[in-house]
């Protein structure tokens, strides 16, 4: 399993959709409200692997998100990675520094994942970058040190994500030189 978790309104279920655009049998529900998913959704890629929807937290954040999801991640054996996701355009928010302590308090490996790409002028993008870059040197052990920049409106990033995602869980075929 992998999950992704992220404030309301960063783009995860919008993501999903795009990383299962190849799988036209998988329906992801896209809401254009904030906090609209208030359980988990797992949506099952076949036999390879199981992609869990966390519901959004800060703005309409269920009343039982801290025991579910701390429950999950703590107790899910095969959880193999968690993406967190952040917004481009707003950079990391007082609450994703929650979700980051809670993250490293736990042990679990994650990575993060700067969604709506397409919405940040270059200059904004570049300098929410590097400002999360630095701040995953500084303050993290358990994040992987590489970003990756999505956008699931223009497909921007998504191919690469979605053979990471396939890495992680086993099922990206070595290649032997």
């Amino acid at each position: 399993q992998v999950c992704f978790i992220g404030r309301s309104n960063v783009g995860k279920s919008s993501l999903i959709r795009a990383l299962f655009s190849l799988a036209p049998e998988v329906e992801i529900r896209v809401s254009k409200t904030p906090g609209h998913t208030k359980k988990m959704n797992f949506f099952k890629s076949g036999k390879y692997f199981t992609l869990v929807d966390m519901p959004g937290y800060g703005y309409c954040t269920p009343h039982d998100f801290v025991e579910m999801v701390e429950a999950y991640l703590q107790e899910r054996r095969n959880l193999k990675r968690t993406f967190l996701l952040v917004d481009s355009v707003v950079g990391l928010q007082k609450t994703d520094h929650i979700a980051v302590e809670m993250l490293e308090e736990f042990g679990i490996p994650y990575v993060m994942v700067l969604t709506k790409i397409d919405r940040a002028s270059r200059g904004l993008l570049l300098k929410n970058v590097l400002k999360i870059e630095e701040f995953v040197k500084e303050n993290t052990q358990g994040c992987f040190p590489q970003l990756f920049l999505v956008s699931s409106v223009e497909f921007l990033g998504v191919h690469l994500f979605r053979c990471f995602v396939a890495h992680v869980t086993g099922n990206l075929p070595n290649v032997e030189a």
